[in-house]
């Protein structure tokens, strides 16, 4: 048996030291012809789910300029509430790899099943949408917060 921590980006569990970057409930407006979620939805979560591990990088703006090794590999369905995990698994200067695991939990029997699994790259670009150091200090405001 081993108990070193999971590493592996394709395995169906996330990495031990993954982030929770989001959890959603999917709906009925989420659903195709065929009963399961659409795999374009499920292709957005993941993007927010990189913008937020991006962001822990650094407060720019971020573009995401690739997605790839995407594998859908259980569908989803209306009710489940699906979970995904990211963790950076590559920094480059103005770019980060993350990879993005996502698990359903199961409306009717509460099982949880790995269903997708991808890697993003990710950019932190300044106002001109030209490549910038990520380690820069911040090029975005804060928002307010609502009162």
């Amino acid at each position: 048996m081993n108990d070193s921590p999971n590493t592996d980006h394709h395995s169906p569990e996330p990495p031990s030291d993954a982030n929770l970057a989001l959890r959603v409930h999917m709906m009925p407006s989420d659903v195709n012809v065929q009963g399961s979620v659409f795999g374009g939805a499920i292709l957005s979560l993941i993007d927010q789910a990189g913008f937020y591990e991006a962001r822990l990088h650094g407060l720019h703006r971020w573009v995401t300029v690739a997605m790839d090794g995407v594998e859908f590999r259980q569908p989803v369905f209306s009710g489940d509430v699906v979970s995904l995990y990211s963790k950076t698994t590559r920094k480059g200067r103005t770019s980060i790899t993350i990879n993005v695991h996502v698990h359903a939990e199961r409306y009717e029997s509460n099982e949880v099943v790995s269903v997708t699994v991808a890697n993003l790259t990710m950019v932190s670009v300044d106002s001109q949408s030209n490549p910038i150091p990520f380690t820069s200090p911040p090029s975005i405001d804060r928002p307010d917060p609502v009162a």
